[in-house]
């Protein structure tokens, strides 16, 4: 069975974000769990696919229930993190005080953990969502 997760969203003032959108660089990520960046043999630039379940904001309250599909590239550097496209970011008006849960089914062409339960190895805690500190979405 897949991993499921949450993962709270890395990344840049969302004025720079902003900016990135246009040019297609990187601005928000997330980072996988080292179990199965380790189990998995992840390398730069490996595909990352599965469902994207719920986004939370900073105050930790569910604002969107999605359940869509995505197919996420992780950095060029390590592997370790995956990058949100530009699309998802502006779609779902993404920062870097927003988390995200996850199913991660399928890492480059390895399924994740087939044949067991679903594993949750990385969850962000209820009580760490309730950000003192958060800037919003700039379209």
């Amino acid at each position: 069975m897949p991993e499921k997760c949450r993962v709270g969203v890395c990344g840049f003032d969302p004025m720079l974000v902003r900016g990135y959108l246009k040019t297609g660089e990187r601005g928000l990520w997330w980072h996988m769990s080292d179990e199965l960046y380790e189990e998995l043999g992840v390398k730069p630039g490996t595909p990352v696919s599965g469902k994207i379940l719920a986004i939370y904001d900073c105050e930790a309250k569910k604002v969107a229930s999605p359940n869509d599909a995505f197919n996420w590239k992780t950095s060029k550097e390590s592997g370790l993190a995956v990058l949100l496209p530009p699309e998802v970011i502006s779609k779902y008006k993404l920062t870097a005080f927003h988390f995200l849960e996850l199913l991660i089914e399928k890492i480059g062409d390895k399924e994740v953990y087939p044949g067991k339960e679903q594993m949750s190895m990385k969850w962000w805690p209820d009580a760490k969502m309730k950000l003192d500190y958060k800037v919003g979405y700039i379209e």
